[in-house]
């Protein structure tokens, strides 16, 4: 099994930056497609960004393109996601996220959560 930490969040301004930290105990993460999601107060849990183990090819949703970069070091048993000229959108649960199997970017493809950090984005 694999255990996730998330950390990093904050209350930052809109056009500010942030990065999230998600640390992995138990297991490696070598072979492990990690993601990040975030979850709004009465939202969906939604996409934000996903980093595959194959190749490291990255995707994002298409409202963080261009402004937020996930990146891995396997070494160090970390997911990173930084934030770059934040809207208040951003505002949610950030959540790292773990699958073991095939690559997906959508929820139900992973098995393996953080508890989430705080971000508050202010206007």
């Amino acid at each position: 099994q694999v255990q996730l930490v998330e950390s990093g969040g904050g209350l930052v301004q809109a056009g500010g930056s942030l990065r999230l930290s998600c640390a992995a105990s138990g297991r490696t993460i070598d072979s492990y497609t990690m993601a990040w999601f975030r979850q709004a107060l009465g939202r969906q849990r939604e996409f934000v960004a996903a980093i595959f183990w194959t190749d490291y090819s990255t995707y994002y949703a298409d409202s963080v393109r261009d402004r937020f970069t996930i990146s891995r070091d396997n070494a160090k048993g970390a997911v990173y996601l930084q934030m770059n000229s934040l809207k208040t959108d951003a505002t949610a649960v950030s959540f790292c996220a773990g699958s073991a199997r095939s690559p997906s970017l959508a929820a139900t493809g992973y098995a393996y959560w953080g508890q989430g950090t705080q971000v508050t984005v202010s206007s």
